[in-house]
């Protein structure tokens, strides 16, 4: 009798199930089998869960990688973002995938936390596992990046911004966005207003709504200018720019913050230190999110359709990957400015 223990049993190769036999199962041919698999357009709704199906009741594994080798391709599409801990970039992360899902595309998702070196490095690795497109979030690259991506033969999506893109372009116009929230500030009559942001020289978006910002006071007889703040968009950081605004510069009598984490952290700083908003200080902000419209007083700040640009790229996307006309390399998705209780 054997004292050794029992080895695991490895499945054979030859015992994995195959498309043939999951094409058997689901009453269909390889061909539309694979085409389910890789061409979900081509074939009707019914049928490719009928293989879906069977492939499940297998437990058959596609082998992805073996197919774009052969095609030189693969049903992945790389969405580089700058931050997965701020809302903003998960919105537009959530439209690209509902969207690219419905079509048989998968997400390989990258992360540069506000590194242009990093996202550089991120591009590469994703065109070596052979995707079929990719998204960047924003336009700004490193010029080594910005050649790979020039030089790529697949279509490349930049969002969250306009300029002068390399391929295809949904987004909208930053420093319009900050005109906008000035032209407001200074038609509410306020005369001492200040912008603060947080690491300006990565967000540079943020330092393009600035660049909008200055021009209207500038244009109004005002001086601009700008606190920075140390850490990027949260609750506390905003808490500590209304302390430091007020600090730094008494006679301020509004706030456009670069987002609506600082300024929803700075409004109910505010509201624990009994300071009257907007009647001490007005609070403004960016990005429209869901916190600032539900706090006492409301938030005015300016709403950036992000769901909105993740699903409008990933059709714009999935046309050209489909051998369609793109018609317009560039999409302006607008903005609206929300006028609460804080300004």
């Amino acid at each position: 009798m054997s004292t050794h223990p029992p080895q695991p049993r490895h499945r054979r190769g030859s015992d994995q199930p195959t498309l043939a036999q999951v094409a058997e199962m689901a009453g269909v041919s390889s061909i539309t089998a694979s085409r389910a698999l890789n061409a979900p357009e081509r074939v009707n709704d019914a049928t490719r869960q009928r293989v879906l199906d069977a492939m499940d009741r297998l437990g058959y594994v596609p082998n992805l990688v073996a197919g774009s080798l052969a095609s030189s391709r693969s049903r992945f599409i790389a969405v580089i973002v700058p931050s997965l801990a701020n809302t903003v970039f998960i919105e537009v992360i959530k439209g690209l995938q509902s969207t690219f899902e419905a079509a048989g595309y998968q997400i390989l998702l990258g992360n540069t936390d506000y590194d242009i070196e990093r996202e550089h490095r991120l591009v590469r690795t994703f065109l070596g596992w052979s995707c079929s497109a990719l998204v960047t979030a924003g336009l700004r690259h490193t010029d080594a990046c910005r050649k790979l991506l020039k030089g790529c033969d697949r279509p490349v999506m930049e969002v969250m911004e306009l300029g002068d893109a390399l391929d295809l372009n949904v987004g909208l116009d930053h420093v319009e966005a900050g005109r906008a929230m000035a032209r407001h500030l200074v038609d509410r009559g306020y005369r001492r207003p200040l912008f603060v942001g947080a690491r300006l020289g990565d967000d540079y978006r943020a330092q393009m709504r600035y660049r909008g910002h200055a021009e209207i006071l500038e244009a109004a007889g005002m001086s601009p200018t700008v606190l920075e703040l140390d850490q990027l968009g949260s609750l506390e950081a905003g808490a500590a720019g209304l302390e430091r605004a007020r600090r730094e510069t008494p006679d301020v009598d509004a706030i456009h913050f670069a987002n609506d984490d600082l300024a929803s952290g700075a409004l109910l700083h505010a509201l624990r230190l009994g300071i009257r908003v907007p009647e001490e200080v007005a609070i403004a902000g960016f990005n429209g999110l869901p916190l600032g419209q539900f706090i006492t007083p409301r938030l005015t700040t300016i709403q950036s359709p992000r769901d909105t640009i993740g699903r409008l790229a990933a059709q714009e996307l999935l046309q050209r990957l489909e051998g369609k006309r793109v018609t317009r390399r560039q999409h302006d998705v607008g903005f609206e400015l929300l006028i609460g209780d804080s300004t």
